[in-house]
């Protein structure tokens, strides 16, 4: 189809462990020879799935295996996966940084990347310099820069030190200043790595909104590759899950990090270390469902909090207190059912007592939780060493929560204007 940029076929991509070559010269001569002949690399096919927590047998791993996509222009696609899945290797690829081992990649347009912090970049010369220097690298002409020129330094907000050379810029100056080259010059395709996280909020913020003018007003295809959920949800319409080499979804952006939370198993609420000696009765089990009983969890929407208690003997008037903090251990709700004037009735054995909330509204991101159970008098357990949950983004949050820095939300407001006097 001629609305496709970028197509992949088969990619592959293996890396040598340890030293490089075989070990052996007669290896390394059986090597060369196959490859001399076109066949196979006779050492591939002992190859190993890249699973960096697992040790291997094998010195030859396969960083991506048997890729297949196509990417059309205008996508703004987001790649997720843990560290070590492949994301980078795909982005050196599709960037020509290196080569596929196996397979064929066809791209349509010039592309811009930034994959790492000072990319293309000389420490000797000045900023100016270093701006027509990479835009060369990216295949632009002196006139498109010169055209360009005063935008990107506005952009990147440097222009007291222009002419200073860039070994003294701090790194979030340089990826301020190789970010605006890569988003000012006329590429068809914009590939930009984890770098931002380097910059500050107020910039990353100002980058996400310009890759977004780039794919939905101007058309580029934009590829975004970060750990920032948020970031991606806001960003991208089309995801891409890696994990392990291999590529586990793409399509919508929602299913591609609901496949990714689900098989990143980030749901460490339940993973209670039960300390019954002495007690009465204790916390066994925590967890948080969504309203179809997800442990995918969105902002919005109704969820259910779920405590379980084992006792050992029958304990009337029982309080369940929750709190959920930030990562900063800053409190930021409370649930408590004394609020409500309601009190249980714990019996021996296993007691399961669960809360419907109407929503949390929380912004996306990592939460810690505290966990109480007994009344005025009792303290029968406690809890607080490691629950928490992760909150993902949603197309419907990202409409509500531009930014991840406005904290939560109230949904259910009422607004009235009057006349003054």
């Amino acid at each position: 189809m001629s609305d496709i940029v970028i197509q992949a076929e088969n990619i592959s991509k293996a890396y040598q462990l340890g030293d490089f070559g075989t070990g052996t010269l007669s290896h390394d001569i059986e090597r060369w020879w196959a490859i001399m002949r076109g066949k196979e690399d006779p050492f591939l096919k002992i190859g190993e799935v890249n699973d960096r927590a697992v040790k291997g047998v094998s010195d030859i791993v396969w960083s991506l295996k048997d890729i297949n996509f196509e990417i059309k222009q205008g996508e703004a696609i987001g790649i997720i996966g843990r560290n070590g899945a492949g994301k980078s290797t795909l982005l050196k690829i599709l960037s020509r940084v290196t080569t596929p081992t196996t397979g064929e990649i066809n791209v349509k347009g010039r592309i811009a990347s930034l994959l790492e912090v000072g990319t293309g970049f000389h420490p000797e010369l000045t900023g100016r310099e270093n701006i027509f220097l990479n835009g060369a690298i990216l295949g632009m002409r002196k006139a498109e820069i010169k055209k360009q020129f005063d935008s990107i330094v506005a952009f990147a907000g440097v222009e007291r030190y222009i002419d200073t050379p860039v070994k003294r810029y701090s790194s979030g100056m340089y990826v301020r200043l190789a970010f605006a080259v890569a988003a000012h010059l006329e590429s068809e395709i914009l590939i930009v790595d984890e770098v931002l996280a380097v910059g500050d909020a107020e910039f990353q913020k100002k980058c996400l909104g310009k890759m977004g003018e780039l794919s939905k007003a101007q058309g580029r295809t934009v590829l975004f590759v970060s750990h920032n959920l948020q970031s991606v949800a806001t960003l991208c319409n089309s995801g891409m899950y890696l994990k392990n080499g291999d590529l586990g979804f793409k399509g919508n952006i929602d299913e591609a990090l609901k496949t990714y939370s689900i098989e990143k198993d980030i749901n460490y609420s339940n993973k209670i270390v039960v300390i019954s000696e002495g007690k009465r009765a204790w916390l066994s089990n925590f967890y948080i469902t969504d309203q179809a009983g997800d442990d995918y969890i969105h902002p919005e929407g109704i969820k259910n909090v779920i405590v379980e208690v084992e006792s050992t003997e029958r304990i009337e008037r029982i309080f369940i207190g929750i709190g959920i903090n930030d990562t900063n251990d800053l409190r930021l709700l409370t649930l408590f059912s004394k609020f409500s004037n309601q009190s249980f009735t714990l019996n021996p054995g296993k007691n399961l007592l669960q809360c419907e909330v109407e929503s949390f509204y929380l912004k996306p991101g990592i939460y810690r939780v505290e966990v109480f159970v007994g009344n005025d008098y009792l303290n029968l357990d406690y809890y607080d060493r490691g629950l928490q949950f992760e909150i993902f983004p949603s197309v419907k949050t990202n409409q509500i929560l531009p930014d991840s820095g406005q904290g939560s939300i109230m949904i259910n407001q009422k607004w009235r204007v009057y006349e003054g006097n």
